[in-house]
């Protein structure tokens, strides 16, 4: 675990939780798995460029604003 990838998963969890959704809409939303994701919110995963844009994408947010530490 990095600092940078819990920061960023935290962030990813803020906004899904923003929205009211739950991992598992959030995953179907990104087409990701839910454990996947779950553990990029606990900051034991470093996504890919690619994976960050799909979860940015479906929470409707800016990348940016789920990496601006």
């Amino acid at each position: 675990m990095t600092d940078r990838s819990i920061r960023f998963g935290d962030n990813v969890a803020k906004a899904r939780k923003a929205k009211g959704w739950t991992q598992l809409k959030l995953s179907l939303m990104a087409n990701v798995a839910k454990s996947y994701l779950s553990e990029v919110e606990t900051g034991k995963r470093n996504p890919t460029l690619n994976e960050m844009v799909k979860i940015a994408d479906a929470l409707g947010v800016s990348l940016q604003s789920l990496i601006d530490f």
